[in-house]
């Protein structure tokens, strides 16, 4: 089975809402306009999570860069969405992780590329040759511009690992 991770921009009203109550979360999952709000990081999660930090998610969620994915700040604790609950950002937590985003290059993160340590640190979904670099950097240059969207709208955003 597949792990995919989500990323949803919300304004802050919409965060409010599913904190009060996660099952707003759900119902907002299955509108059709969301999608337009979303991107999908697909299996890429982890191997963008090393090439920022050097581990897997099992050794970097001390990690301030995790918390890209991984905020710690769960929707509700109770509700699964596969891999565990929701995690969220509020707007300024956004554009504090958007700053740090925007001064990384993608260039340099494909020297960080190298599919033996990555395998030997267990990174999801294992990385065979260095022909996947391509893909990676781009996946994460797509994250980028979703944190900058974000952060330019003053908006929330809630991570799903489905």
């Amino acid at each position: 089975m597949s792990m995919l991770l989500y990323l949803i921009r919300v304004d802050e009203r919409t965060l409010h809402s599913c904190l009060e109550d996660s099952s707003h979360l759900e119902a907002m999952l299955d509108r059709e306009e969301l999608h337009d709000r979303m991107i999908d990081v697909d299996k890429d999660w982890d191997g963008i999570l090393f090439l920022l930090t050097g581990s897997s998610i099992a050794g970097c969620t001390d990690h301030p860069m995790s918390r890209i994915f991984f905020s710690g700040q769960a929707v509700d604790e109770r509700q699964d969405f596969g891999y565990g609950p929701a995690h969220y950002l509020r707007p300024q937590q956004v554009a504090e992780l958007h700053t740090t985003l925007a001064t990384i290059e993608a260039q340099s993160l494909q020297a960080r590329f190298s599919p033996a340590l990555m395998t030997e640190e267990e990174v999801y979904p294992g990385w065979d040759s260095g022909d996947e670099a391509d893909g990676l950097i781009e996946a994460f240059t797509d994250v980028q511009r979703f944190y900058a969207n974000a952060a330019r709208r003053g908006e929330a955003i809630i991570s799903l690992l489905v």
